[in-house]
């Protein structure tokens, strides 16, 4: 992914949230490639406190938990960091109700 190689290149930290490992799940992963990518990547655990965060912005987006709650730990995560952040997402509408214009979005 070029996105991806062009930050690394400029020297951005790479960071994935601990939610992503359990959206991304099914059964056509290839564990080898998947093992590699995650070698390339800071991932931030999942905490209460990040978590208390993440239901807070659900309500404050008007958004459930049942549908959104992933989404919400993602943007958490991408909001904790020091800016500017660039998140790479396939979710640009929802992600920008989350995130507002704290995180600049790209499409992928």
């Amino acid at each position: 992914m070029n996105l991806v190689r062009s930050a690394v290149d400029r020297g951005a930290d790479r960071v994935v949230s601990g939610a992503t490992l359990i959206e991304v799940q099914h059964g056509r992963i290839k564990h080898a490639r998947w093992n590699y990518v995650l070698s390339q990547v800071r991932l931030e655990p999942l905490s209460v406190g990040w978590a208390k965060e993440a239901a807070q912005l659900l309500q404050e987006t008007g958004l459930h938990g049942h549908k959104y709650a992933l989404d919400a730990m993602v943007a958490v995560t991408a909001m904790r960091q020091p800016g500017p952040v660039v998140m790479l997402t396939s979710d640009v509408d929802d992600m920008a109700r989350l995130c507002g214009a704290r995180v600049a979005l790209v499409a992928v």
